[in-house]
């Protein structure tokens, strides 16, 4: 069969739009950043980066992600957009190497795909953790199936950036080392389909994001200690579900804990308590509530098991539907905004001229379709792994779908459990879904087309 000039035109053409694609999908995947005028900035942005100035420790900042955000000041914070797009775009081709699907129009498709119904364009676009919570699942993924079809370059970058994604957040590396737990129970029975090497690989990434926690602590601080704060935002979550005052009116006549005047004027949810006007201002906040909180936890685990695990699991279930883009995305974030005009004044004139600065974000529209999109691509793993199961098929698209599955419901209990439903930290993992959802949606179109 002979090719016409006119066909080699249409292909070389169409080859060069796909390029130029490529080529802008750095830019697209910030966009919201470039219409904002300027990064987004969340109310724990500031705690994260006020780290390298102050010289402490507070609850739930990694002091690991401050610095990372330190070094980005020089450039308006625009460099750690770039990392982010980039890393962003560099794990998704990856992946879809290492499944045997990379295509450049697959790619560009799934890539714009993303861009326009998820969060993540929003979550690159952002300087805070969450968008190297989803990122390190695939990271992750790839470190242990990836074997001969990464390279050594990769396989180390891949090592680096999963241990620093751990050291971000504590709720992602708790994700992490339950996924690669979950690896070693189930390679028994799975033999080659999880490679010891790379197994080991992956587990080694918990460590070493440790370490760099611990060692960044001890850099800035001067102590030898993890990120604190655990027993404060578990507080929160019981006292949200009542267990907190059912346990002060139990304890409060024969035990003085210093809430014990406040049992009943508690507020309704944890946010309230730790970030409102309330009693836990008045009382030192963690410093001065601290060893009292983690004693109210720990013994209202033993007092009301039952209650717990119900709440636990209420929790886990509502964590899982919420979703939503933006949450916490707007212009009150009163803190971050002072710490960047205290510590980084040049900045302080493009924040303040930004759009979400002056309210003038609104995710309502947005959410329409991300929602939707979202609850859709968490239907669509249990379809793709109920399918394999039917049809006893279990290749590395299915591993991954299998591997998102976990981490999503790992996410849910871990960031419910401990903080309560949010959110935010649905959006910041669900994106990943909807990437396996499509890259399984590619392959079945890919296989129809090959067939005719």
């Amino acid at each position: 069969m002979s090719i016409t000039t006119e066909q080699l035109r249409t292909r070389a053409a169409g080859s060069l739009w796909l390029r130029l694609a490529a080529v802008a999908l750095p830019l697209l995947m910030i966009a919201p950043a470039f219409w904002n005028g300027y990064p987004l900035l969340q109310w724990d942005t500031g705690g994260y980066l006020a780290r390298w100035y102050e010289g402490y420790l507070v609850p739930s900042r990694s002091t690991v992600f401050g610095l990372y955000l330190h070094y980005g000041e020089g450039f308006g914070f625009w460099i750690n957009l770039a990392v982010q797009s980039l890393a962003t775009l560099w794990l998704l081709q990856l992946t879809l190497r290492v499944l045997g699907l990379m295509q450049t129009s697959r790619f560009v498709a799934i890539s714009l795909l993303l861009i326009v119904s998820t969060a993540l364009p929003w979550l690159a676009s952002m300087l805070l953790t969450d968008i190297f919570a989803g990122l390190s699942i695939l990271s992750l993924f790839l470190l242990v199936v990836g074997g001969p079809r990464t390279s050594m370059l990769e396989k180390i970058s891949l090592f680096v950036f999963t241990a620093f994604a751990a050291a971000t957040h504590s709720a992602t590396l708790g994700v992490l080392l339950g996924l690669c737990a979950a690896g070693w129970m189930v390679r028994p029975f799975l033999g080659g389909r999880l490679p010891l090497a790379g197994l080991a690989q992956a587990s080694m990434t918990i460590v070493a994001g440790a370490l760099m926690l611990v060692s960044a602590n001890h850099a800035l601080s001067g102590k030898w200690a993890w990120t604190p704060g655990g027993y404060g935002v578990a507080f929160g979550r019981m006292m949200q579900d009542g267990i907190v005052a059912r346990f002060l009116n139990d304890h409060c006549p024969r035990e003085h804990f210093k809430l014990c005047p406040y049992r009943n004027q508690l507020p309704a949810t944890a946010d309230e308590f730790l970030w409102g006007k309330s009693m836990f201002n008045t009382l030192g906040r963690f410093e001065g509530l601290n060893d009292e909180m983690g004693t109210i936890v720990v013994q209202s685990l033993r007092d009301y098991p039952a209650w717990q695990a119900g709440a636990a699991l209420k929790a886990m279930g509502q964590q899982l539907l919420h979703v939503a883009t933006g949450e916490g995305t707007d212009g009150w974030i009163p803190h971050t905004r002072g710490i960047i005009e205290r510590y980084v004044p040049a900045q302080a004139a493009p924040m303040r001229a930004a759009r979400q600065q002056n309210w003038q974000l609104d995710f309502t529209a947005i959410n329409r379709l991300h929602v939707p999109v979202a609850l859709a691509s968490m239907l669509a793993l249990v379809a793709l792994l109920g399918h394999a199961l039917a049809n006893r098929r279990l290749d590395d698209l299915t591993l991954l779908a299998a591997t998102v599955t976990l981490a999503l419901l790992g996410n849910a209990f871990i960031c419910a459990v401990i903080s309560g439903p949010h959110d935010r930290y649905g959006a910041r993992m669900v994106w990943v879904a909807t990437f396996v959802a499509l890259t399984a949606l590619s392959r079945r179109f890919g296989d129809d087309v090959k067939a005719q």
